[in-house]
């Protein structure tokens, strides 16, 4: 499985690319923000995105709602700290398949990626 991991903390995304590597994906292309994301995503072509919501340039709903536009369907799971009801909504609105919210454990991660992708499957 190929991931593109977009999130502007390079902390954030050091923890997932471990939390990846322990349940098995070593395929991680990471991008610094929405923009970068619609970048990496082209030339990877990724099987996942985990996308964070708040980064500078393009945040993570409009990453994903310009990514809907356009027609592609891979899935998207936003791992976010933004974890109010109306916020969930609106992320599934604009096309996301899944939502973590920060901080998660592993085993949430790897849950969550199950669910999507059998459901995409």
């Amino acid at each position: 499985m190929k991931i593109l991991l977009i999130d502007d903390s390079r902390t954030m995304r050091n923890i997932q690319k471990n939390v990846l590597q322990q349940i098995g994906i070593q395929e991680v292309t990471e991008a610094v923000d929405g923009e970068d994301g619609m970048k990496q995503y082209l030339s990877s072509q990724p099987t996942l995105i985990l996308c964070d919501w708040n980064m500078p340039n393009v945040d993570g709903i409009t990453f994903v709602q310009r990514l809907r536009a356009a027609g592609h369907k891979t899935p998207v799971i936003m791992v976010t700290t933004e974890a109010e009801k109306a916020k969930v909504v609106e992320a599934i609105k604009a096309g996301v398949n899944g939502y973590v919210v920060k901080p998660f454990t592993p085993d949430l991660l790897k849950t969550r990626i199950d669910e999507v992708m059998s459901k995409a499957a």
